[in-house]
């Protein structure tokens, strides 16, 4: 169980980090079997910043943000990029940031919220 409550749940012999994760997942899988979608990936990392060494020498890992779900949808005619979020895990200062950051960087992907 994870700090949140989360369980991790194993559906289709895929792991997933919660339940609502691997319904969405599922719900996914049925949506590429329709055409609705294409492509479907889980965990797809993003790079928000490179690492870099700053001007006292310290080196700086790089910062990623990888979503749940990353598919192209045909309905909208583009990629999405998807995360299931508790009402918890959405408030979290770290997710919302690496969200706004992600949305910044890549405006050509739909950013998706699944709460």
């Amino acid at each position: 169980m994870s700090k949140y409550g989360n369980i991790k749940t194993e559906l289709n012999g895929i792991k997933y980090d919660s339940k609502k994760e691997a319904n969405r997942g599922w719900e996914l899988l049925l949506c590429e079997r329709q055409n609705l979608i294409q492509k479907l990936e889980r965990q797809k990392h993003f790079e928000l910043q490179p690492s870099f060494i700053d001007n006292q020498g310290e080196k700086h890992r790089k910062i990623e943000y990888i979503c749940d779900f990353y598919y192209y949808d045909n309905q909208l005619g583009c990629y999405v990029a998807e995360d299931v979020k508790s009402p918890a895990t959405a408030k979290d200062k770290t997710y919302i940031l690496k969200k706004k950051l992600f949305m910044y960087k890549y405006p050509d992907i739909y950013f998706r919220e699944i709460i």
